[in-house]
């Protein structure tokens, strides 16, 4: 038995996400016991357009889902509608430039705000901070992100810290794909405490 077994946790990406920093944590925090359920939105750029119907793809070119894997054992696919939706124990936002197309929608920013004022688990690494400024989650809060993102959380009142892990209350925020370990120590320790 895992250390999060029944617990319960939503992806939500977008076109151009980091590969890695979506399937490494469903991975680990399904290997713990969770749920893994993906929220993928069909917005955002896309650099190899080719149908309108086409699966929402990270940068390397996996899909949501994925071609190779069956829906069910590690994941679930939902719909923004979904009552499960808002039922989860905790969000996970990967990065790329999915957060991107997520910053600037109202019904994103609306769950995650929701997330945090239930007391359940928010986990942003990479530009998935990004995410959380435009929620106006930032100001007050010890946070990191990817270099490029430092500049926002600061200005958004956010204090930054270099590090790869950066744990406020419920939010969780990581750097980049090297501090996946630490960024999922971290959910797995909130999920399970």
């Amino acid at each position: 038995m895992g250390k999060i077994e029944g617990k319960r946790a939503l992806f939500v990406v977008a076109h151009e996400f980091e590969d890695i920093e979506l399937w490494y944590p469903l991975l680990r925090l399904s290997e713990e016991g969770a749920r893994c359920f993906i929220l993928a939105l069909k917005e955002g750029l896309h650099t190899r357009p080719a149908l309108p119907n086409k699966y929402v793809t990270g940068r390397f070119g996996t899909t949501v889902p994925p071609l190779v894997h069956v829906e069910g054992k590690r994941f679930s696919l939902v719909k923004p509608d979904d009552p499960e939706v808002k039922e989860m124990d905790a969000l996970v936002i990967p990065g790329g430039f999915s957060p991107d197309a997520l910053r600037i929608n109202p019904k994103v920013l609306e769950l995650v705000r929701y997330y945090i004022d239930h007391g359940r688990v928010v986990a942003a690494i990479c530009h998935g901070p990004q995410v959380l400024i435009s929620a106006g989650l930032a100001k007050g809060r010890k946070m990191t992100a990817y270099l490029a993102v430092k500049d926002d959380l600061i200005n958004a009142g956010a204090e930054y810290v270099d590090a790869p892990v950066v744990v406020d209350g419920k939010i969780v925020t990581s750097r980049v794909p090297d501090d996946l370990p630490e960024f999922c120590r971290a959910i797995i320790g909130l999920l399970s405490g």
